[in-house]
């Protein structure tokens, strides 16, 4: 049953909440702060984009989002298609020059398309993504950010501007390190490795992100870092820049503020990174704000259809202002839950201590080491793309690991939109040679039976697939919401993967709700390995 105890909503929470969600939010602040101005450096927006688009997250969408307990913000997982789209703007001779305004046009533009996709519900399609698919796109994307920002922690400017070409450069930065800026980044990684694996509740409520400015910035003055200078280290020589290994920011807010420029919205390069950008930025929030609900210990669920719309609303304010975009982000979210966020005022004060810091004391900031943050994002990055992912993977299937590894390559390769393409393709064809007929793919065929008075039987022929899921969820959803659901799978030659997860979530979701889901007719299948949740096949 729905606990009677859950968190009200609106003005009713602020006051009830208050002192809970105050105190998560300042918390989830101290670790937006640093994640904020690096992932808006790494991105080529400049240190200032990344705090506007998580003020705009807090302030503004808060109001608007349909997930009670996500914190909105940049994330780690849109820099490569923030970075590659100013990039692309900066290779052509005649956008090179207003590359980073461009830019912002075509946030703007993925925004709008982002509250188009809230209006026409397309919330659903969080569910017809494959599970390894997914998975690979964020572990693809840990690459490319460790790829790019492991140059900036040993204090070295890569040459190339490929993805491929800069991790090809890492011996390079590793044997022509800056060791004074190595040491400030060295040490701020040591940190966030450590600081987990302390057993102490203390140590544990201390963000590790705000022990690394706490060390760094200090470090940094003790080398010197805000004077442009030589020093001799080891017998060898190195320079010293502020323009480089420090943050530069403008003396108030309001001349931070950069507008769009909209006369190449039609360009090549806008047309791609909109589709990119409007795509994988709401894969990416929708994916996240569904795995918060299962850490919210209300177990509410998030209406990501309205998610969508305030993803979509923050994004094109954002744009307006030189902000990045923003999704329902992972890390920032699972901490306001760690620390007792009630509801959406948890998010809402976290964007009132950024605009605070921004708006009263910027000139702090300029003391952060940019080694300090390239570690943070290189440790984010190393996260996303664990050996523990590829374990994963191959405990649920030697399938499910192989279109991981698809989707990864061509991401890292070419990029995210065609990663998540080939992943999806990889899937499909593995399905089809496994025996689920093509008819299928896209269509279940599902047969409604009435077993009693209190129950229905869904009976499920040819696939359950992924791609055909969303279908199968909208003959659940028809059933009235007073009965309980059998679904009879002994008909479908093949089940995968992604299906069998969400079988598992709506009997857990169904379990809250009073009612029963069951799901039988599985034993005559043959699973492809022990996992629970492993795909399986009919025997022959």
């Amino acid at each position: 049953m729905i606990d009677p105890n859950v968190p009200k909503d609106g003005l009713a929470g602020f006051k009830e909440h208050l002192r809970a969600d105050l105190v998560s939010g300042f918390l989830v602040f101290l670790i937006a702060l640093p994640l904020c101005i690096g992932i808006s450096m790494a991105s080529g927006f400049g240190p200032v984009g990344g705090l506007f688009t998580a003020i705009i997250g807090g302030v503004i969408v808060s109001f608007f989002s349909g997930a009670p307990i996500t914190i909105k913000g940049p994330a780690a997982g849109l820099i490569p298609i923030a970075f590659g789209c100013v990039e692309a703007f900066r290779a052509d001779p005649i956008t090179a020059g207003t590359a980073y305004q461009c830019a912002l046009a075509v946030v703007v533009v993925a925004g709008v398309f982002q509250i188009l996709f809230g209006l026409l519900r397309a919330g659903v399609m969080s569910d017809f993504f494959p599970t390894a698919a997914v998975h690979g796109m964020l572990a693809a994307i840990g690459v490319l950010i460790i790829s790019k920002e492991i140059h900036a922690t040993l204090g070295v400017t890569p040459a190339a501007k490929t993805a491929m070409g800069r991790i090809a450069e890492i011996p390079h930065s590793f044997a022509h390190l800056n060791p004074a800026v190595a040491i400030i980044g060295g040490v701020s990684l040591l940190i966030l490795i450590v600081m987990p694996r302390i057993k102490s509740n203390l140590a544990r409520r201390i963000p590790a992100a705000l022990v690394v400015l706490a060390v760094s910035i200090p470090m940094g003055m003790y080398f010197d870092l805000e004077r442009a200078h030589n020093y001799v280290m080891f017998g060898h020589e190195y320079g010293i820049s502020p323009k480089d290994f420090l943050i530069t920011l403008p003396d108030n807010i309001t001349d931070a503020i950069t507008f769009p420029i909209w006369t190449y919205i039609l360009h090549p390069a806008s047309i791609q990174y909109i589709i990119l950008f409007a795509l994988v930025g709401s894969i990416e929030s929708l994916a996240s704000a569904k795995a918060v609900d299962t850490l919210d210990p209300y177990k509410r669920k998030s209406n990501f259809n309205k998610d969508l719309l305030a993803i979509g609303i923050g994004n094109t304010a954002a744009g307006l202002v030189g902000g990045l975009p923003m999704i329902s982000e992972i890390v920032r979210s699972s901490a306001n839950v760690n620390n007792g966020g009630k509801t959406r005022w948890a998010n809402f004060w976290h964007g009132i201590f950024l605009l605070v810091v921004l708006a009263g004391f910027p000139h702090l900031l300029h003391y952060i080491p940019r080694a300090a943050l390239g570690a943070v994002l290189v440790f984010t990055g190393f996260r996303l793309a664990s050996p523990k992912e590829f374990a994963h993977m191959l405990h649920i299937g030697k399938e499910q690991l192989f279109v991981f590894l698809v989707t990864i390559v061509v991401t890292v390769v070419e990029d995210l939109l065609l990663g998540i393409i080939a992943g999806i393709v990889t899937k499909m064809i593995i399905h089809v040679l496994r025996g689920a007929p093509v008819s299928s793919l896209f269509k279940p065929t599902v047969v409604t039976h009435d077993v009693d008075a209190n129950t229905v039987r869904l009976e499920v022929k040819k696939a359950a697939l992924f791609s055909n899921y969303i279908g199968l969820k909208r003959h659940i959803m028809k059933v009235d919401p007073a009965k309980n659901i059998i679904v009879d799978m002994s008909g479908a030659k093949l089940v995968d993967h992604s299906v069998m997860q969400y079988m598992h979530e709506l009997t857990e979701d169904f379990a809250r709700q009073g009612r029963k889901f069951t799901v039988t007719g599985l034993e005559q299948h043959r699973p492809y390995s022990q996992h629970p949740f492993a795909a399986r096949s009919l025997r022959s």
